[in-house]
């Protein structure tokens, strides 16, 4: 199913309106339906699929990365840092064993960082009403519409 003009709009309005942390939250969405579909394409023995999606969730995680302020962000910029290098050592070694059970794992825990993001947004108004500039290709990057998957990508406003 191809996603409407209107459907991107509301994407892009989304994003646009999102609040810093909102915009982690949003690529940190992505990274894992990245990696979710990738894990379905291990299962159909879809290499195109796998490598197109894993290819994505390195340029999400690359993006996210380069967020990390590690002279000015002391131990949690460090655990930041060592958490994303973490992943993607495991993305290549899911990719080089085809296993879609080592991605789904990676997914739990992306999920769950996600969430103390989604906490610290929710507990901290002066962050959340602060909007974020947002650069076209980062919302480009965050709901990339890639043929045959649009309907997979879950637009952050509509997540838990």
């Amino acid at each position: 199913m191809k996603l409407s003009e209107t459907g991107l709009s509301y994407r892009r309005s989304a994003i646009e309106g999102a609040s810093p942390i909102g915009l982690i939250i949003a690529l940190f969405d992505t990274l894992a339906g990245d990696l979710r579909r990738a894990a379905d394409a291990i299962r159909k023995n879809d290499i195109e699929t796998r490598c197109k999606e894993l290819n994505h969730a390195a340029l999400v995680l690359g993006r996210l990365q380069s967020w990390v302020d590690l002279e000015n962000g002391g131990e949690s910029a460090q655990t930041l840092s060592r958490f994303y290098a973490y992943l993607r050592a495991k993305m290549m070694e899911a990719s080089e064993a085809k296993s879609a059970t080592l991605l789904e794992t990676q997914i739990d825990m992306i999920l769950h960082v996600r969430s103390a993001w989604h906490l610290l947004d929710s507990s901290s108004p002066q962050l959340s009403e602060k909007k974020a500039e947002v650069p076209s290709e980062l919302v480009n990057l965050a709901y990339e519409p890639t043929e045959g998957t649009e309907s997979d990508r879950i637009p952050f406003s509509q997540s838990a």
